[in-house]
C-alpha cells in the first residue's frame, strides 16, 4: 500500500551548490554516498518529516528525463522567500495560483523548477475540486 512519496533524485554536476541551495530552503544532509575511493558522490536531503531529495554527482547532465517540478509547502510564504533573497537566490513574485494556494517559484543549480506553496483555508489541497486553468498539452 502506498504510504507517501519517498524522494526525488536530482542529477548535479555540482554538488556543493546543489546542497548549499537546498540548505537555504531548510533541508539537512540525512546521509551520503560515496564510492569505494572514499569521493562524496550523493546525498539524501531531509525535509522533515520523511520527505528527502537524492543528489546525485555526475560527470554531465541528461539530455532527457529531468524532474519537471516539485513543490515544498511553508508556513510563511513572505517571511520564507525574503529569507531566500537575502541568501542571494531569484525568487519569482508570490502569486494565489488557480487552486487557492499562494506560491512562489526558483530554480535550483540544475535548472530544477520549484514552486513553494502555502496553502490558505480555500486550498484546493485541503477542499478539493475541480481547478479550470488554461493549458493544452
Amino acid at each position: 500500500m502506498l504510504r507517501r512519496l519517498a524522494h526525488i533524485c536530482v542529477e548535479t554536476i555540482d554538488l556543493e551548490a546543489s546542497e548549499t541551495f537546498y540548505e537555504l530552503l531548510g533541508a539537512r544532509r540525512q546521509f551520503e554516498f560515496r564510492n569505494l575511493a572514499d569521493d562524496l558522490i550523493g546525498m539524501y536531503m531531509r525535509f522533515g518529516g520523511e520527505s528527502y531529495i537524492e543528489l546525485v554527482k555526475v560527470a554531465a547532465p541528461r539530455d532527457q528525463g529531468a524532474v519537471a517540478h516539485f513543490a515544498l509547502e511553508v508556513d510563511n510564504l513572505d517571511q520564507f522567500r525574503e529569507q531566500l533573497l537575502a541568501g542571494g537566490l531569484e525568487v519569482s513574485d508570490c502569486i494565489e495560483g488557480g487552486d487557492n494556494t499562494l506560491m512562489v517559484t526558483l530554480n535550483d543549480p540544475n535548472g530544477v523548477f520549484i514552486e513553494l506553496h502555502q496553502y490558505t483555508e480555500s486550498s484546493m489541497q485541503h477542499t478539493g475540486g475541480v481547478c479550470r486553468i488554461d493549458y493544452v498539452p
